[in-house]
Parts: C-alpha cells; structure tokens; sequence
C-alpha cells in the first residue's frame, strides 16, 4: 500500500513513523525510457560528427598519405592529434552538460552549450599550440572548428524535429500533475497547453483542501481532473501516470512540506519543478543560490549597455550586409514589380518609435494604395486586432503586388537600411506607432529598452495571427531574456515562417 505524506493546514508536514516507500505504478504506461534513448542517440551522433569533422580536418591539414608522418616542432603524428583532439572534443561536450535531460530538445541553452564547449576546446588547443610552439594545430582550427560546430547544431536541430514530429503524436511527452491553486495553476496550464511543442502534457491538479472537493478544473474549454488535495499528490502521481510534478503555490504547500514531497517522489522516478511565480524571466538572469538553507532565486536586472550592445550592434550590422549583398537582385525585382502595378513611391517611409522612445523613420516596400493611412479611419469599424493593433485580412487598400510580397514578408526588407544606420536591429520587439506608445503602461514601456527588430518573437510565433496581449506578452520576454543564441534561433526560426506563410496578411 503506497504510503501518503500527511500535512496539516499550515503546510507543515506531521510526524511520520512509516518509512518511505517506492511506488509502482499500476496498469500505467509512466515509462520515461524516450528521454534516455533520445539522450543516447544524440550521443552517438554527437561522437560520429566528431570523427567526421577530424578526419576532414586531418585530410585536408596533412593529407591521406601522412597520417603516421611526425609533425611539427613535437613531432607527433597526424593520426595521434587528431585521437587526442577529437577525444577531447567529446569530453568537452559532456564537460559542459550538452546532453543534460533537462535542456535537450527545447530552448536555446542546448544550442548554447554545444557552442561554447566548441569553442573553449579549440580555444585551449589554439593556446597550447601558440604557447608550445607545436605548429601542427591551425589547420585542425580553421577546418574542424566551423565544420564540427555547424555539424553539431544541425544534429540537434534535425534530432528535435524528429521529436517535434513525434510530439504532435503525442509521443515522448512529459505527464506534468500540477500542484497549487486554481488561481496560480489556471496560467501555467495555459502557456503548457499552447506550448504543445515543449512536449507537457497536464494529466491532473492537486488543489488544496479548500478546493480539494473538485472533480475538475476547467482551463481553456477542456477539463481538467482534480485528483485530490495537496495531501493526496504521491498517490495522485500513480493514479495520473504523471512524470512531473510542478508546484505552483509553494507558499500554500510550506517549506517542510515542500521538503517532504520531494523526499516522497525520490523512489517515483518523478521530476519536481517549482514555478517561482516569475513569468517572462529566464535564462542567465536567474539563478539559484542557498542562502540559510533556503533555495533563493536570485534575478539580475536586464543588461542592455556596455558589451552586450556592442556585440548585438556588431552582429546587426554585419548580418545586415551579407543578407543586403545577397537579396539586392530581389529588392531590385521587387521594386520594379510595385512601379509597375499602381501609382506611388516604390518605398513607404513611416514613422515608429525606437530606443528609448525616440522616433526614427522606418522602411518598407509600398504594399498598399496611396493615402492608405487616410483610409485607415475609415476602415476602423472593420479592424480584426485586438488592444492597440490595427489589422485586417483582406484589407482593400493592399495592391495586387503589395499582396505578394506580404506573404512572403518581403515588403520588410527595406527595413535593412534601418538596421545598417543603427535605428532598427535584425531581431527585437515589434516597431510600434507613436500613437501606440502614447498609450503604453508602465509595464508594456519596457519593449523600449531594445532596439524594435526586423523580426522577433512575435513575428515566429504567429505574426498577425497573435493577439494584442501575446504580441507583448513575447516582445517583453524577448526584452528580459535577450541573448545572442536566443536571436540566432528567431533569425532562423523566422527563415521557416517566412517560407511556410505563416500567419502572414
């Protein structure tokens, strides 16, 4: 009989004589073995793409008839440097916890890691060469580096498509048994729900006692199951087949209490997560340090200034050339297509605020009839946007081109001389009209704290299909959590967008 942890009313947990026992689930598929098996293959392919990249390496640095010729001033042969280097390659990807269960197949911080565990060992190996006088590492550097790197991302990229695929099937998911109150459970069920790609399923809710009397809890038109109370959550994890209990309500639950329950699911092979009660702040701005023996989240305030500006600058005007030196043969098609369709400039100059509230002219290919703004208020009893946006699907000020080149984004791309002078960035919040900022919040006035982007969160995460709400809910966690890593991710997740015509009109 599975034991039950017993709490009294303020959370804390009473005296428990009965030893802890391990739960079987019965008649219950609760296997978690996909994330080991999905963990082992990313390890191989992690290991194959390594020997690939050296071999490559070795091949082009000394050739195919030379791999047992000694070289350089230590005069060690080719074969051995590239064993020793691609054996540290490996361990360097373990060193740096890119296969940890807890962030592969989702978010950017697997991408990251891959990243920097590349670089920090061919950084050493760079140093040691330089220091040794070796000479026998630079060819390795310049072939195996950016082969090895781009191999390895596109590994996981292609592995959380496979994953993604069988997710939509309702395969390799997390069953998550939430724990707290109706009011803090209802938003985390939502953004689990929405997010169906994070691969959590919700299976049941522990409520408290109060509340305990449910049968179920209604969460965006579907039911969820109530199975009890905080008191009942060890049994309600065999009776749900959950995999993850995520408390919601620490407060509610107490510290010992809190304590206890993990003690309780150490034997259920169960995850336990804790919702800090935090929404939109993640990444390397939290992080959690025991302070009295309490696990205090401690969150940095957002860096915007000094390094961080200087190289998302760097980027932005870098990438902005290369994509303005490839797509000029289309922004010349494009421009021509609009001369010669209807009346008008080829270019639409609007005006949109930017960094720090400061105004700067914005541009597009025309895509609409002239005068479209003075037609704007009289269309206004036709807007399908919420909150302070202006949309229409079949807008009748669009021309025939200007149609075209909206659903495949490509009356954006003037917006590249905005990025090469410095008012615009590649990726960051929507640019938004002046008479929108007017009316911004306290809390909405944070988007100006970035530079508004070419494209962003919003824009690969529904484009005109979002909500007023979502819209800023996504440019405000993309203003909290900004990262390198984090743009190289939208930039290509909006490169898929763009081609499937997502939400685009």
């Amino acid at each position: 009989m599975a034991h039950r942890p017993a709490y009294d009313g303020s959370g804390q947990g009473s005296e428990r004589t009965t030893p802890r026992l391990r739960f079987v689930s019965r008649g219950r598929d609760r296997s978690r073995s996909w994330i080991y098996g999905y963990v082992v293959r990313l390890a191989w392919t992690d290991a194959a793409i390594v020997a690939f990249a050296v071999t490559v390496a070795q091949l082009a640095r000394f050739g195919a008839d030379s791999a047992l010729t000694p070289n350089g001033a230590a005069q060690v042969p080719a074969a051995l440097v590239s064993v020793l280097l691609g054996l540290t390659w490996i361990l360097a990807l373990r060193a740096f916890q890119t296969l940890d269960r807890r962030i592969v197949g989702s978010g950017s911080q697997e991408y990251s890691r891959v990243v920097t565990a590349c670089l920090s060992v061919f950084g050493v190996l760079a140093m040691v060469d330089l220091l040794f006088r070796l000479n026998i590492a630079r060819g390795f550097i310049a072939i195996a580096l950016p082969v090895g790197t781009l191999a390895l991302l596109l590994s996981r990229w292609g592995w959380r498509q496979v994953l993604g695929r069988q997710r939509t099937k309702s395969k390799n998911l997390e069953h998550v048994l939430v724990v707290g109150s109706a009011r803090s459970a209802i938003p985390m069920i939502e953004r689990l729900s929405n997010e169906s790609n994070l691969g959590y399923h919700v299976v049941g809710l522990c409520l408290p006692s109060r509340d305990g009397h449910r049968d179920s809890l209604n969460v965006g038109g579907f039911d969820v199951p109530v199975y009890g109370t905080f008191d009942d959550v060890c049994t309600s994890v065999v009776e749900s087949g959950a995999t993850t209990v995520a408390v919601t309500s620490a407060e509610a639950l107490g510290h010992d209490a809190m304590q206890a329950l993990s003690w309780d699911l150490e034997g259920l092979d169960v995850d336990m997560i804790v919702s800090p009660g935090v929404t939109d702040v993640a990444g390397p701005r939290v992080m959690v340090r025991p302070v009295a023996g309490l696990p205090l989240l401690h969150i940095d305030k957002p860096r915007y200034e000094g390094a961080n500006r200087f190289r998302k600058a760097l980027v932005d005007r870098v990438g902005a050339a290369l994509i303005l030196t490839c797509l000029a043969p289309v922004l010349v098609m494009v421009a021509i297509a609009i001369k010669l369709d209807s009346r008008g400039p080829v270019f639409y100059k609007a005006t949109r605020i930017g960094l720090n509230n400061t105004p700067f002219s914005m541009w597009k290919f025309r895509s609409m009839v002239q005068d479209a703004d003075r037609l704007k208020e009289e269309l206004r009893t036709m807007n399908e946007g919420s909150g302070l946006l202006f949309k229409m699907r079949n807008d009748p000020r669009v021309t025939r081109v200007g149609a075209f080149i909206r659903r495949f984004s490509l009356d954006e791309l003037p917006q590249i001389f905005n990025v090469l002078g410095g008012t615009m960035s590649l990726v960051g919040p929507r640019p938004p009209l002046p008479e929108e900022v007017e009316r911004y919040d306290g809390r909405v006035a944070r988007r100006m704290l970035v530079k508004p982007g070419m494209t962003g969160l919003w824009q690969v995460s529904g484009r005109s299909d979002l909500s007023w709400e979502e819209s800023v809910r996504l440019d405000l966690s993309y203003v909290e959590n900004w990262s390198i890593m984090q743009d190289a991710l939208i930039l290509w997740r909006t490169l898929r967008a763009v081609l499937a015509r997502d939400g685009a009109y």
